[in-house]
């Protein structure tokens, strides 16, 4: 056997990234444009342990999404400490997202924490978990699987100073989610980018079946009256993508599919009234319209703190057959409006 000085085995050091507390023109930039749906599926940060400042082992230890956006809204508000973020990959899908989808949870954050092998990095045995993660992450399984006790931070990044010289407890107030109109605001870019394509071809058959006559297809009838069908298909889409997250409190029903239909019949009512087209053309584009409005407004319901994921499932059991038949009945009324 071979004796080995142990004096003279080099240790082995792992490099951790150090990254900055300060955004730079291209992380405003890449939010800018995630916000419109261009890389968003690729918007990600490589998971693993990451530096801010000068963290020593008493450090705390901060847990994030690889989302980009997640890990920038936490690095952000830790300017000015010496702190540990440990990103764990949940594939490039945001803190609450992520735990719905059992990407944010507890058996992937215990594999992230061994797989850096926290415990020789920190001396404590603490890691700050966002409140949103708390619907995937069990605290005490963490604990029997890891060693680490888990502590959930505010549901807020902003609020983590004051989390900090609280003790490292949260008020009412930071456990308390909020969806304030520049909230919803920002919901908006991506679901109209979301849906072009869908509506353009919507567009493109209402304006092709504008022609039909009961002679046959008339391309000057299309010319004339294509405009009622294509204004009544985009004002519908915005209602459902921008009217309803914007007024979302002050619609006095609690479904989305609901919230959709009724802004659309209230934006569109004045123009119904006035318009000179065949009454049954009106009422074909109105029931088209309406379901339009009524679908898009439910694309809200997974990113609102209006709904819950059982509440989800039940509105769109019920409310997604109920547009597909109404649209369907319009759609009819429509082609019969044409040939009579």
């Amino acid at each position: 056997m071979v004796a080995i000085d142990l004096k003279l085995l080099k240790p082995v050091h792992i490099s951790i990234p150090t990254v900055s507390t300060r955004l730079n023109k291209t992380d405003y930039w890449g939010a800018v444009k995630v916000r419109w749906g261009i890389g968003r599926n690729h918007y990600t940060v490589n998971p693993g342990l990451y530096k801010i400042g000068n963290p020593t082992t008493q450090s705390d230890v901060f847990v994030s999404a690889n989302y980009k956006l997640s890990f920038d809204a936490l690095r952000k508000n830790l300017h000015g400490f010496n702190a540990w973020i440990l990103v764990i990959d949940t594939k490039g899908i945001n803190v609450w997202c992520a735990a719905s989808k059992g990407t944010f949870g507890t058996n992937n954050l215990s594999q992230s924490i061994k797989k850096v092998s926290l415990e020789s990095i920190v001396k404590h045995r603490t890691i700050i978990v966002p409140q949103l993660g708390a619907t995937g992450v069990s605290a005490h399984r963490t604990k029997e699987l890891t060693g680490f006790r888990v502590v959930f931070g505010p549901v807020q990044a902003k609020d983590i100073t004051a989390f900090i010289e609280n003790g490292y407890k949260a008020s009412p107030e930071m456990r308390k989610i909020t969806f304030p109109i520049k909230e919803r605001a920002k919901l908006i870019p991506v679901e109209l980018t979301g849906g072009k394509y869908k509506l353009l071809l919507v567009a493109f058959l209402f304006f092709m079946f504008a022609g039909l006559d009961k002679s046959g297809f008339l391309f000057n009838k299309m010319l004339e009256t294509f405009h009622f069908p294509i204004i009544n298909v985009f004002t519908s889409f915005l209602v459902g993508v921008i009217a309803v997250p914007l007024l979302l409190p002050f619609v006095p029903v609690r479904s989305f599919a609901f919230k959709g239909a009724l802004l659309n019949i209230i934006m569109l009512a004045s123009f119904w009234a006035t318009s000179t087209v065949p009454t049954l053309e009106i009422a074909a584009m109105a029931m088209i319209s309406t379901s339009i409005a009524s679908f898009t407004a439910m694309c809200f319901t997974g990113s609102s703190t209006y709904t819950s994921l059982s509440g989800v499932k039940k509105e769109m059991k019920w409310a997604i057959p109920l547009q597909i038949t109404i649209a369907a009945i319009g759609f009819i009324l429509f082609t019969v409006s044409k040939l009579i």
